[in-house]
């Protein structure tokens, strides 16, 4: 564990929403106040989710009606996001078969992707997706891809959980595993805890890596994407991570708080 006091020198912030600035349609307690600081300091708050239910127009309307705050949606990376770039980049005129909720199938086709729902011929590459809507049918069509035809498998995010106000529904990794399960394929996550994540919000913001600090409540995945993209993480107990949890983890975080307003205050150098 790093000094706090290494804190104070951060300027970009890449928060999950999720279990760490939110729960449901609740604010998190100093989530608001850390950033109003980090606008006052001039530095940025970016938005990190592996929830690929949402555009990043979806989450910049969200957060101004149910939160109350203004955002821009430059400021929002979903894994749904990162998923469209890869197959833009990759499977371009070629025919995907996605398992995932209707709004995010219709985005991946209004960028001019060719999506099916049903295992059918030309298949190039199978993406499963967190989905609300998930039914037997589905998994059906999905284990019949990835059983009769030799395509890539990918996850748009290994989450195993979903937080909501009673506590968690099953995430896409959730679903995942159960199709690893049935057909003993593995998908390859694009999302966190992909390392392509902070290099694009480095990109986009332009602040270096020393001033950088991904925060989240998932080890294996708001930790692991920091690790992974060579820069400071923090973990925050209000979501899926316990104090516990963090003393056999393969993903060890720099900071630890048991949640936001802690945080915040030793970005200031309160004492808790």
């Amino acid at each position: 564990m790093k000094e706090n006091a290494g804190l104070k020198h951060k300027k970009l912030f890449l928060f999950d929403i999720d279990g760490t600035l939110a729960v449901g349609d609740t604010l998190l307690d100093g989530s608001r106040q850390i950033l109003e600081y980090i606008d006052s300091i001039g530095g940025r708050s970016c938005f990190i989710t592996n929830n690929s239910t949402k555009s990043g127009s979806d989450y910049v309307e969200r957060f101004r009606k149910v939160f109350h705050l203004k955002t821009s949606e430059e400021q929002f990376i979903t894994s749904g996001y990162m998923t469209l770039r890869f197959l833009l980049s990759n499977f371009m005129n070629r025919k995907i078969y996605v398992l995932g909720t209707s709004s995010f199938i219709a985005e991946l086709r209004r960028n001019g992707l060719d999506i099916t729902e049903v295992c059918e011929e030309g298949i190039a590459c199978a993406v499963a997706a967190y989905d609300s809507e998930l039914n037997y049918d589905k998994l059906t069509q999905a284990s019949k891809v990835l059983l009769t035809m030799d395509v890539p498998f990918y996850g748009t995010n290994p989450d195993l959980r979903c937080p909501i106000d009673f506590g968690f529904v099953p995430d896409c990794g959730a679903i995942c595993r159960m199709l690893t399960d049935t057909t003993d394929k593995e998908p390859v996550y694009l999302g966190k805890p992909n390392g392509e994540v902070i290099s694009l919000c480095l990109e986009r913001f332009g602040f270096s890596k020393e001033e950088t600090l991904v925060v989240g409540d998932r080890l294996y995945t708001d930790i692991a994407c920091g690790i992974n993209g060579g820069v400071d993480s923090c973990v925050l107990f209000t979501g899926e991570a316990k104090p516990e949890d963090m003393k056999n983890t393969k993903y060890p975080a720099d900071y630890a708080f048991d949640n936001v307003r802690q945080l915040w205050q030793a970005c200031q150098g309160i004492d808790r």
